[in-house]
């Protein structure tokens, strides 16, 4: 390729007013004549059967008048999982060929696993970028390794870097959304103001969607745009401004089997599922290859305050769903008064289907189910009314989540059932569109949203992208579909596997093995396999194995080849926690010892100290007056987290149980003056569920002011990322005893020193405070 210099045809003088001059060799790529803007709005954990466009009871009035408007999608599918979902929305490539066979948070060091795009992956926003579009990302951003996510973490898989101008948003699998982690652009920021003065991450993306869209126009109005807008939506927590979940109240106290029948008969009507098709049963995995973890309770063995509860859980999640969807109606608005919308392509979907990880109880602090500790219903009852605010950190039972993918079985997670794949989408672009509130049945998949784009805009994935051949796009572009309800599927075949679920659709068939997710039960070369006709049975509810042998025989093989070319081997299906807790490389080498210090951003916990499962000592040097109040040392939230500070002018330690109990340890009034202020827990043995139980005990100077039994949690305090803080306590409060963000005043805190070692508290009192010292 000829460089800027070797094409240059101006002559070059020894005076500039001799010389001419030949721009053409350093200008920057113009977008195609005429190219749309994309907007792609992409829900979380959103079945089939959830939104009123598709026969839902959620009413969705920007989705609907987008369907309405444009065309429906009744079988277009997902990987079952966020992180992989969004990787092929980002290359057009297969999941394990974009590394991402998991979420972030579950790489492992095989080549479909290794949670890092590789470079023969350009994306989407590179490409556009490239060809000049303007480009924005905004809400959930999953798909960087978790010890990338720090302030001096690599930024080498963050957005700025795959081809996206702006990014405003979370980092993560989810987030608080009365609380949120932000990141604009490449550093952490503190939220703009509070929930008690209105504020929700849904509003807030919806607020900087615009802002971005309008300062772009501002300064470049004839440059298109491209934008990917993931909200924290329908992910737990489900987050809900009360008056949209009391829109809902007694719409779902028929119950989760009421409701598929109900559902199903509207899907039919709308043309979504075809006549006759059957539903399936609610618990259909056979029960020595079932995680009990998302088994369903039927609606009629359950008593009448669970009946209450988990009402209210749907009734909560559907709130959530709309008030989102309001927010994106006033973007569409906006591009409707800013004369933008008829040139917009919009692809309205969700990642995967409805989410089981609320467990056959629900729970009022999702954090659980990654913890592996079970909900009690006296427990969740204390919040009914409350559901949906900042005190609870909620998600409904799986009979939510089987009635949400009706009619399929399953939900997400499960790859090899279109429950957990099979998810809505709607594409609306006036100028390129003519049919309006059309329902296209060509199967097609998550892969083939970048070709589409492709097509849309002229372009193509390069063959070569900044020196690295590019693998060949995995996906087909759906455009011939727009103009054509009865054109024939393109799509010849997809694999599916995630989390030791695995199926094979090819020219109408699907195979699917009988395995459930993160079970740890392995023997994946015992697994029956099921076989169903998708273009004659729906909703996969006939198992035609034994008719059709060689059938099945013929997509297992085309499973096992489309497995050796994606990267998918091997498989795994072990727990949550073991898959959470493989031992990942560090940028940073192993250590016992952690030191922090007041004013720093927030640390990660995928890079801060790691306290799970072992004994372990706090120790702070502070300098305080007669008026200090505030945190000295906080991680994690109110739904599980640890917190030293001091109140009233006494020292407080408060571990916080999966928001169950606060576990508190208090001194006495401390004197003004210099001291050495910590803690120490030596951990004896582990409870039912992985807990680690021990004693605690607190201390100022070298005198221990409380002692007593307490319990760690075993796993992560959470998922949404409450970050590490020294001085002061982001997000939400790790404890009621204070409020947010409860900053440190009236001293000064010289270091906080968090160790894991063996060594006792004492002779670690001493040399932290030489280290601090010297520090």
């Amino acid at each position: 390729m000829a460089t800027a210099n070797e094409q240059f045809k101006g002559v070059i003088k020894l005076d500039v007013r001799d010389s001419t001059p030949d721009w053409k060799p350093f200008e920057l790529k113009q977008a195609p004549k005429g190219a749309p803007n994309i907007l792609i709005v992409l829900y979380d954990d959103t079945g089939l059967a959830a939104w009123s466009p598709f026969g839902g009871r959620i009413n969705m009035p920007t989705l609907q008048r987008l369907a309405d408007n444009g065309l429906m999608y009744s079988q277009w599918h997902t990987t079952a999982l966020c992180s992989p979902t969004r990787s092929t929305f980002l290359t057009g490539r297969n999941h394990h060929v974009n590394r991402c066979s998991c979420i972030t948070e579950g790489s492992q060091g095989f080549p479909g696993w290794a949670g890092r795009l590789p470079a023969e992956c350009a994306t989407i926003g590179q490409v556009l970028q490239d060809n000049g579009f303007s480009t924005f990302w905004l809400g959930k951003e999953h798909n960087i390794p978790e010890e990338d996510i720090s302030s001096g973490g690599s930024r080498s898989e963050w957005p700025l870097s795959k081809g996206f101008d702006r990014f405003y948003g979370f980092l993560g699998g989810e987030t608080n959304n009365w609380y949120p982690d932000l990141v604009e652009d490449n550093r952490f920021i503190e939220q703009p103001y509070s929930p008690e003065e209105g504020y929700h991450l849904s509003k807030d993306l919806a607020d900087q969607a615009i802002r971005m869209i309008r300062d772009q126009k501002s300064g470049n109005p004839s440059k298109p745009w491209f934008m990917w807008f993931c909200p924290g939506a329908n992910h737990a927590p489900h987050h809900s401004p009360k008056e949209y979940a009391d829109k809902y109240k007694g719409k779902f106290d028929d119950g989760y089997e009421a409701y598929r029948e109900w559902v199903l008969e509207k899907m039919i009507a709308k043309g979504i599922a075809p006549k006759g098709t059957q539903l399936t049963p609610i618990n259909p995995v056979p029960e020595d290859a079932a995680n009990p973890a998302d088994a369903v309770r039927p609606w009629n063995t359950l008593n009448a305050d669970e009946k209450k509860l988990f009402a209210r859980m749907a009734e909560v999640y559907a709130g959530f769903s709309e008030y989102t969807d309001v927010q994106v109606g006033r973007i569409v608005e906006y591009l409707e008064k800013s004369g933008q919308l008829d040139n917009t392509v919009i692809f309205y979907c969700s990642d995967n289907g409805a989410s089981g990880e609320g467990s056959p109880n629900g729970s009022v602090n999702e954090n659980k189910f990654f913890n592996n500790y079970p909900d009690e219903l006296a427990e969740n009852m204390k919040y009914l009314e409350t559901l949906g605010g900042a005190d609870t950190y909620n998600h409904y039972p799986t009979g939510w989540a089987v009635a949400f993918s009706t009619p399929f079985q399953m939900f997400k997670r499960y790859s090899q059932y279109s429950g957990g794949t099979c998810c809505p989408l709607v594409i609306h672009w006036p100028n390129g569109i003519k049919a309006k509130g059309e329902v296209r049945t060509q199967y097609h998949h998550s892969v083939d949203i970048v070709p589409t784009i492709l097509e849309i805009t002229g372009l193509e994935m390069p063959k070569v992208y900044r020196g690295a051949e590019q693998y060949p796009l995995n996906g087909v572009s759906m455009k011939y579909t727009f103009d054509n309800a009865k054109a024939p599927t393109t799509k010849q075949r997809q694999y599916y596997s995630m989390l030791g679920t695995r199926g094979m659709w090819m020219d109408g068939w699907k195979a699917a093995a009988i395995h459930a997710p993160l079970t740890g039960k392995g023997n994946f070369d015992k697994d029956k396999w099921e076989l169903y006709h998708i273009d004659e049975d729906y909703s996969e509810s006939t198992n035609l194995a034994d008719k059709y042998p060689d059938k099945l025989k013929a997509l297992i093989d085309a499973w096992f080849e489309e497995a050796e070319k994606n990267f998918v081997l091997p498989l795994d299906d072990r727990t949550a926690m073991e898959i959470l807790g493989v031992d990942r490389p560090k940028a940073e080498p192993a250590r016992t010892r952690y030191v922090y210090y007041s004013g720093t951003e927030p640390v990660p916990e995928g890079v801060a100290v790691s306290i799970r499962g072992r004994s372990y000592k706090i120790i702070a040097d502070v300098d305080i007056t007669h008026q200090v109040s505030g945190v000295i040392f906080a991680h994690g939230s109110r739904f599980g987290g640890h917190a030293l500070f001091i109140k009233d002018r006494m020292l407080f330690y408060v571990y916080n149980f999966l928001g169950i109990s606060e576990q508190k340890f208090v001194s006495k009034v401390i004197n003004a003056g210099k001291h050495t202020l910590g803690m120490e827990f030596m951990r004896e043995k582990a409870g039912q569920y992985g807990e680690s139980l021990g004693t605690t005990r607190l201390y100022v100077d070298d005198k221990v002011v409380a002692e007593g039994p307490m319990k760690t949690q075993a796993g992560k305090f959470t998922l949404s990322g409450d970050g590490l803080c020294v001085g002061f306590d982001s997000g939400d409060n790790v404890s009621q005893e204070y409020k947010n963000p409860g900053r440190f005043t009236g001293g000064t805190i010289l270091g906080v020193v968090i160790d894991v070692s063996e060594k006792v508290y004492l002779d670690l009192e001493k040399e932290a405070a030489g280290a601090l010292a010297r520090d």
